[in-house]
């Protein structure tokens, strides 16, 4: 199985909300793409993480993801 490696990881703070949002996040991964946008949240419950990848909306109001982890290996990483 092929590694992933990921490098580059920016996080860029912003001014917490009652949403929950607490930061920007980028990364570059096998050297190859550069993720950004990745939203992170705090869990409603407050035990830990969540993040949110971006989407894009199409004019007839459809909504469709631009990336994201296709596995739960992945999504962990």
């Amino acid at each position: 199985m092929n590694e992933i490696v990921i490098t580059e990881p920016i996080i860029i703070p912003v001014k917490p909300t009652d949403k929950g949002l607490l930061a920007f996040a980028s990364c570059v991964v096998n050297n190859s793409i550069s993720l950004n946008s990745i939203a992170i949240y705090s869990r409603p419950n407050g035990t830990g993480y969540r993040l949110l990848y971006p989407i894009k909306t199409l004019p007839n109001g459809k909504e469709i993801n631009i990336f994201y982890p296709i596995n739960n290996k992945a999504g962990r990483i």
